[in-house]
């Protein structure tokens, strides 16, 4: 049984955000996004895969304009958001044969939320 502070797996935090944001952006609260990309941002920087360091890279932009103290500019989010869904098809297409699956769905809801935003 998982402590209730321990570290998410990879398989959970994965399906844990494609769940979120089937359920679109503005049922998502902001604090939960952040601590979503923080969450990712460590797993992918402790990966250890030099691949993954263009997501981080990326997420750390999305944090910067959800962040932004004169408004969310939705059009620049969004291209963020296509950015990642860009590079998380690309990820799936080098990750293990039980991962595929599920970074396809979050890529695709990404690119779909990013296209709704620009």
């Amino acid at each position: 049984m998982k402590q209730p502070n321990a570290p998410q797996s990879g398989a959970d935090l994965l399906a844990g955000t494609v769940h979120a944001l089937q359920g679109g952006l503005t049922s998502l609260p902001l604090s939960t996004a952040h601590t979503n990309i923080d969450t990712w941002q460590e797993t992918l920087q402790q990966s250890g895969i030099p691949e993954l360091q263009d997501i981080d890279r990326e997420l750390g932009n999305l944090q910067s304009l959800l962040s932004d103290a004169n408004g969310i500019d939705g059009e620049a989010v969004g291209q963020s958001l296509d950015i990642l869904g860009t590079q998380t098809l690309q990820a799936a297409a080098h990750a293990t044969p039980d991962a595929q699956t599920a970074l396809r769905a979050l890529g695709d809801l990404l690119l779909q939320h990013g296209a709704k935003l620009k």
